[in-house]
């Protein structure tokens, strides 16, 4: 058998021990110490001892946690700025209106949150009267601290709106109620309270992925020159359950590596979640302490308030700190709600010192600690943590501060399972938090058994202190601005001209067309500087590499080494002013800078111009939802995905191949889809993207929206674009007629059958190639289309159709285009037959369509485009088959094509 006390291998015995006999004495001492006074001594010793090599200066591995204990102790607290007294009555108020708001809206069903915000009242209203920048902030002018408030403690933002005057009781009472106009959304949502909200973050997770790149993106303006933004600071209000998303932790290492220390994460530790315990078995303060140390992140623990220093003071053994240690989350939450006697036997009774320490206690003082005192829950406390937050440089600080759900509401939802579900609270329970919280709310306000609003007054010592203090930081928070900006100059038109004469005989594919149009934006003199280049690792993929030497890559620590490429071309340059923010292998941070990007008018009035480009398999399927993240927000700029298409992509198989993304993007409002077959397609809608959403939007126009361009690694010829009139409102809009079988030379007969066919993307060049065959095998003249968004179309015969339930005569661009077109209409693409298929109603001729249903597969093009049935010898027959429903070619033609195709 081993002997326990044997010395084991170390990893420390490769490297040379200069002084043996020195390390021996070191070692007998940790054993003389854990043998004398006990293991727990010897922790202690070594604790104190790493705290001491750390604060020298001396490099050694941190513990990645620490005793249950609060990380800054009492004595070195620094008092409270301020007046607290009226802090608390602010605070008390803002408790009471939110409840109301929520108990009075649940008469209509509509429901809502009161426990989240209960919990976390004081580590807002600490923020709100000490530390948030406001966007008048004589620091951060027009930019303001970006604060990320937790989903669903925004009652508690309405209350205090409420307070200040920027809300009224007819609002407060239209709280999820928004169908009439003056009403306010469940959670923050900048799309329907867009001078309020500027960041949407109930969809769990989305909020600290997008903190941690809105800090990051925040450094990036400041490095390019852009806006020196160094002043904003981003804070991050999270549950503690809500961690468990992945998208919560998945960017902690960038905020460390580039040393985020604008960046603070506020986590509500209330140990529960939507359903119960968070870590019922566990502790997920000591998880995520973990964590956070793991990834290089300062932690700060509020753990427990002012009540609890008599309690640690008594702890002479270390027994109290180790039963706080070992006992799990669920345990912590039923003291809770538990009298003192079976706190006394299940806390205290489980060891000797902890029972002769209760003795020292009164009831009232045990229930004092365990029911009431809380690091979250008291000023003092918080305040400490925040400065300390703000004071630490070289990494983010997240704090863990303990509260309890529910926290005033009364014993019916302190810390029970339930209370995430429960919606309002008896009159009864209102009296009784009214008198918890001392508020001159009589007892004759409650008639006919509603629960009153309170205010005290808009001239009121708490009213005018709430505003002054928010005066003092910049002004009102959290607030959303567009400041009045001068639309982008257009870029010159050379560089949009450039792909009107085609490549002539070179092939291209649209991927690289589109690279090089943004290749020759980002030199424009004007604008140049604003463009975001947004890459997740596979920027050599889609032919990118030529910008890495002139554009530089972002890297805050610049390039620190030689790059093994330096002596070609196009070498791999990282630079502290890089422009491309090449992410790695990461779609949700690629979106997270996006999104960063593509609001940063509104957040620091600086116009920028994102383009993301990507696998367009992994956007839209892997953060579509994010990409409503990105509506939600009102942002603006340019997706691409890019290698699209179900059978354009050879070799990759099911995982990469699209034949559905259209569809995704389709369902979200603020996204245009494009579907551009052609080189000077795709400049005319980037161009008038940059119109709309950066310069001169047409009336009526929506200038918060975003470009979904689908591009192809395919390279074909890209033809010189036609200069017939209304070419580039067709392109735009979404269909025009690339060619008739007359203009491509094909010369059919006068009375030959005729069709019409919609090709979009790399799937008009199959249209093209079934064209020829259908006149000089089957004597068919076909007319060909380019369906450069099937999705706009839709949308604008949908409001046509709006329009005409109104009273008013409209037409749909796609009956306009369309008229007078003769024979039968098949739609095709490399995506399924939905996207084509959404203009079928209103389309006046014979509709079909085909497209690539199913999964995808590893093969070459041709190959796959046959087994799809999309290929242009499998639109012949399908041309052919429409044509004979209709009479106007034999029946025996269709057969006869499927036996020479081999269909």
């Amino acid at each position: 058998m081993t002997d326990p006390n044997a010395i084991q291998p170390s990893a420390l015995d490769q490297l040379p021990d200069r002084d043996p006999e020195e390390t021996a004495e070191w070692r007998a001492s940790l054993d003389a110490a854990a043998r004398e006074a006990g293991p727990h001594r010897a922790a202690y010793l070594m604790r104190r001892t790493l705290e001491r090599a750390e604060a020298a200066g001396v490099a050694l591995p941190k513990l990645l946690e620490t005793d249950y204990l609060n990380t800054i102790p009492t004595a070195a607290e620094p008092a409270v700025p301020g007046d607290v007294a009226m802090e608390a009555r602010v605070t008390a108020w803002n408790r009471w209106n939110a409840a109301a708001m929520v108990t009075r809206g649940s008469k209509h069903g509509v429901g809502g949150h009161i426990a989240t915000f209960a919990s976390a009242a004081w580590l807002y209203e600490i923020g709100f009267n000490h530390f948030f920048k406001g966007k008048e902030s004589a620091e951060a002018a027009g930019s303001g601290d970006q604060i990320y408030v937790q989903g669903h403690a925004s009652p508690g933002i309405y209350a205090r709106a409420f307070l200040d005057g920027r809300l009224d009781e007819t609002q407060l009472d239209n709280f999820r109620q928004e169908a009439g106009g003056n009403g306010l959304p469940s959670y923050p949502h900048p799309r329907r309270l867009p001078w309020l909200w500027e960041f949407p973050t109930v969809s769990m997770g989305l909020g600290p992925l997008s903190a941690i790149y809105q800090a990051r993106f925040n450094r990036y303006l400041t490095n390019r020159g852009i806006k020196d933004v160094s002043a904003s600071h981003v804070w991050a209000f999270l549950g503690d359950g809500e961690m468990d998303e992945p998208e919560s932790t998945a960017a902690l290492a960038l905020a460390a590596r580039e040393e985020l220390d604008n960046l603070t994460f506020v986590i509500n530790c209330n140990l529960q979640r939507l359903d119960g315990p968070v870590r019922a078995n566990f502790k997920i303060v000591q998880e995520l302490e973990a964590q956070f140390r793991g990834a290089g992140w300062n932690v700060v623990k509020s753990l427990w308030g002012s009540a609890w220093d008599e309690l640690f003071a008594l702890d002479t053994t270390g027994a109290l700190v180790r039963r706080l240690r070992e006992v799990p989350d669920a345990q912590v939450q039923t003291y809770q709600t538990r009298d003192a006697a079976y706190i006394r036997e299940d806390f205290f009774g489980k060891d000797p010192a902890l029972v002769e320490l209760a003795k020292l206690l009164s009831d009232d003082k045990i229930l004092e600690c365990f029911h009431l005192s809380r690091g979250g829950h008291e000023a003092r406390k918080v305040y400490a943590a925040y400065r300390a937050a703000l004071a630490h440089k070289g990494a983010p600080t997240v704090i863990l501060a303990q509260t309890v759900k529910g926290f005033t509401l009364g014993e019916g939802f302190a810390s029970k399972n339930a209370n995430h579900q429960m919606k309002k609270l008896t009159v009864d329970e209102f009296k009784t938090m009214r008198d918890l919280l001392g508020l001159p709310i009589p007892d004759s306000a409650f008639a006919d058994g509603q629960v009153p609003y309170g205010h005290p007054g808009a001239d009121s010592p708490e009213v005018r202190y709430l505003q002054e203090r928010r005066a003092a930081l910049g002004g009102p928070a959290p607030a959303r601005r567009v400041h009045p900006l001068a639309p982008l100059p257009v870029p010159a038109d050379k560089a949009f001209a450039a792909f009107d004469k085609g490549s002539g005989t070179q092939n291209v594919a649209t991927t690289m067309a589109f690279v090089r149009l943004v290749k020759d934006l980002v030199r424009d003199k004007e604008t140049g500087k604003r463009w975001v280049p947004i890459v997740p690792d596979e920027a050599r993929t889609f032919g990118m590499e030529s910008l890495f030497p002139s554009l530089g890559i972002y890297s805050p620590k610049g390039q620190t080494y030689e790059p093994v490429d330096r002596d070609q071309l196009m070498y791999y340059r990282e630079a502290k002013n890089g422009q491309i923010l090449n992410e790695g292998i990461t779609e949700a941070g690629s979106m997270a800078d996006f999104i960063a990007a593509s609001t940063s008018y509104a957040t620091h009035a600086e116009a920028m111009i994102p383009f993301y480009i990507f696998y367009s398999m992994f956007g839209w399927q892997r953060t579509a939802d994010q990409m409503w993240q990105l509506g939600d927000q009102l942002g603006r700029g340019f997706l691409v995905g890019a290698t699209a298409g179900r059978t354009t992509l050879t070799g990759e198989g099911l995982q990469h191949a699209d034949g559905h993304s259209p569809v995704i993007a389709a369902t979200n409002p603020a996204a245009l889809t494009y579907d551009p077959a052609f080189a000077y397609e795709i400049a005319t809608i980037v161009k008038d993207g940059l119109r709309r959403m950066y310069g001169e939007a047409a009336p009526g126009e929506d200038p918060n929206v975003f470009y979904y361009l689908t591009v192809y690694n395919e390279p074909l010829p890209q033809p010189a674009k036609p200069s017939a009139a209304g070419l580039d409102e067709g392109i735009v809009k979404g269909l025009y007629r690339f060619n008739t079988a007359e203009s491509a030379g094909l010369a059919p007969a006068a009375n030959a059958p005729r069709i019409q066919l919609l090709g979009s993307g790399t799937a008009i060049h199959w249209a093209l190639a079934a064209q020829k065959l259908l006149a000089e095998e089957w004597g068919v003249a076909a007319d060909v289309w380019s369906a450069t968004s099937w999705t706009e179309l839709r949308r604008d015969a949908m409001e046509a159709d709006a329009a005409l339930l109104r009273g008013e005569d409209r037409v749909p661009y796609i009956r306009q285009a369309l008229q007078g077109a003769e024979g039968p209409v098949l739609a095709v693409s490399d995506y399924m037959r939905q996207v084509p298929d959404q203009i079928a109603q209103w389309v006046e001729q014979d509709y079909s369509s085909l497209g690539t249903d199913g999964f995808g597969l590893s093969d070459t093009r041709p190959a796959a485009r046959r087994h799809f049935g999309v290929d242009a010898e499998s639109i012949v027959v399908a041309a052919l088959a429409q044509l004979a429903r209709r009479g106007e070619v034999k029946s025996m033609s269709v057969k006869e094509a499927r036996e020479r195709y081999g269909r």
